[in-house]
């Protein structure tokens, strides 16, 4: 229990001393919008590696040089642990924003420094607020910025491998002509989920596919994007889960 009471106590210290820092960056995105955007994902990444040790967790990485530096991308990936978000985003080396679930933007300050960062928040419910949040992760991608969603929509709780992907999670890099770059997350359950509210400190895979573009695909391919890159994302976990038994 003291994991998570120290990794709580740590986030709650964080979004109250970071009031200050949110203003100081407000101001410097005045001057420099660039500037800031770098420093406050920096700062965010910090916190989330000391999340990561406060927990114990391990991060073994694969393939991190199939992501591209040089130009924006959409992150994909499977999803079974809130700490999905803070193992990947820890290791994003451009500006990054999260597609996030609508309640999230209620939270006092949490909410306030997704935003600076470009995260969106999606409502299911409302199809066209839905649309409207997909249209600004593009502009998002046409402006440099990279973008991270988790095609199964939400957490996956079940023992299938994964979810079924939604097709509409792909609009992002169909529109942008941007690379997807798939990411298999081996074990994060482990880490708080299947024995909430314990966490334990665990050994966990980030795997990097090679990117993909739509554009170099078939058309029987493009058709069924989400099933051919959930497949992709199938073959590294089970790869990676019996390496880690």
């Amino acid at each position: 229990m003291l994991r998570i009471i120290f990794a709580l106590l740590f986030v709650i210290l964080f979004l109250i001393l970071g009031i200050p820092i949110l203003g100081a960056e407000w101001l410097i995105g005045k001057r420099n919008p660039k500037a800031a955007d770098l420093s406050q994902l920096r700062i965010v990444q910090w916190a989330f590696r000391v999340i990561l040790a406060i927990c114990g967790t391990k991060v073994t990485v694969i393939g991190e040089e199939n992501v591209p530096k040089d130009e924006p991308v959409l992150y994909i990936g499977n999803h079974r642990s809130y700490f999905d978000i803070v193992i990947t985003y820890a290791r994003c080396p451009r500006l990054t924003g999260y597609v996030a679930k609508d309640s999230l933007e209620k939270v006092p300050l949490l909410s306030l420094w997704m935003k600076r960062l470009h995260c969106l928040f999606l409502n299911r419910e409302d199809v066209k607020e839905a649309l409207k949040t997909i249209l600004t992760g593009i502009d998002n991608i046409k402006n440099g910025i990279s973008m991270c969603i988790f095609p199964e929509g939400t957490r996956n709780t079940t023992d299938e491998l994964m979810l079924p992907f939604k097709e509409g999670s792909f609009k992002m890099a169909e529109k942008t002509g941007c690379a997807i770059v798939p990411m298999a997350l081996t074990n994060t359950a482990d880490i708080l989920e299947n024995h909430f509210p314990r966490v334990k400190a665990t050994h966990v895979i980030l795997e990097y596919g090679k990117p993909i573009y739509i554009n170099e695909l078939d058309k029987e391919t493009k058709k069924k994007l989400g099933v051919y890159c959930r497949s992709i994302i199938a073959e590294m976990l089970k790869k990676n889960e019996a390496a880690s038994e």
